[in-house]
């Protein structure tokens, strides 16, 4: 496996796994589903809407960056259309907001990134980590009926491109990791690892802010009993199963993201279980 890594053949399958499972459609073409009150008043309420906005802007354009300077034509194929899918999922969220009636605070279009590779290294990074506990959340959402079916189909898609987007990152650094000389490579380790440490402590600290209220970032990390009245332990298992059941639909060879998941595992085995499931656990299955 080792040996595998790096290889012309390990960048043709985490290349040709990205592209081969894009799914063609465009955000004007969506039907927006006629929400009943209480349902457009959970959507409005939902207190992410400024920060996912510009946060999709920024990565589209971060990814996109890289897109255009990459001069490898496979990876470049792979890392423009995520750049394109990126761009898709801004757009998906300007039009929602837009059809229900969602006030989205302006803000400036970000400059492009001084050095693409490690933005779009942040950027990957970045989303493993979201994604880890959006796929639980959403899970969650689904599950208790939090909104109707008709609007979490739409997005249901968008979940599963965030799964190819971390399961891409992962695979691609690796690959850059086993390309370069032996001698920089721990030069490129400290880097990345000091890259997730600094994103690891900006989720923990968004999470916080969230829940003083100071800020819309950490919501997926910081929310679930609102949604789901789960306890934290629950939710975290419903993360993993989650994360599990998305990465799995991937060549079995691609490297899967190995740092949120791990962790979570150990920390699940020394939360303590509740004594009785609580009535919104047993309702969605958890």
């Amino acid at each position: 496996m080792r040996s595998w890594i790096g290889s012309e053949d390990h960048k043709a399958a985490f290349c040709r796994a990205f592209v081969d499972t894009h799914k063609r459609f465009e955000p004007d073409s969506i039907c927006w589903p006629e929400l009943d009150p209480q349902s457009l008043s959970r959507l409005k309420s939902l207190p992410i809407w400024n920060e996912a906005v510009r946060t999709e802007a920024a990565t589209a354009l971060e990814v996109q960056s890289l897109g255009r300077v990459e001069p490898d034509p496979l990876l470049a194929e792979a890392i423009s259309l995520q750049g394109y899918e990126e761009g898709r999922h801004a757009a998906l969220l300007s039009l929602l907001t837009r059809h229900y009636g969602i006030a989205v605070e302006p803000f400036e279009t970000p400059a492009p990134p001084v050095d693409p590779k490690w933005a779009f290294v942040r950027t990957g990074y970045g989303e493993c980590i979201d994604s880890f506990f959006a796929f639980g959340l959403f899970a969650v959402g689904v599950r208790s009926g939090y909104f109707p079916v008709a609007l979490t189909d739409i997005f249901d898609p968008i979940l599963q491109e965030e799964a190819r987007h971390v399961l891409f990152i992962v695979n691609w650094a690796a690959y850059l990791r086993a390309r370069i000389r032996p001698a920089a490579r721990p030069l490129f380790d400290a880097r990345r690892a000091w890259t997730v440490a600094g994103l690891l402590a900006d989720h923990v600290r968004q999470a916080i802010r969230f829940r003083s209220g100071g800020s819309q970032e950490g919501f997926t990390m910081a929310t679930h009993s609102e949604v789901g009245g789960l306890s934290a332990r629950s939710f975290l298992t419903l993360c993993l199963e989650e994360n599990d059941r998305r990465l799995a639909l991937y060549d079995p060879r691609l490297l899967r993201p190995s740092l949120v998941a791990p962790l979570v595992r150990t920390a699940v085995r020394f939360i303590p279980s509740s004594r009785g499931a609580p009535a919104a656990e047993r309702s969605i299955g958890v």
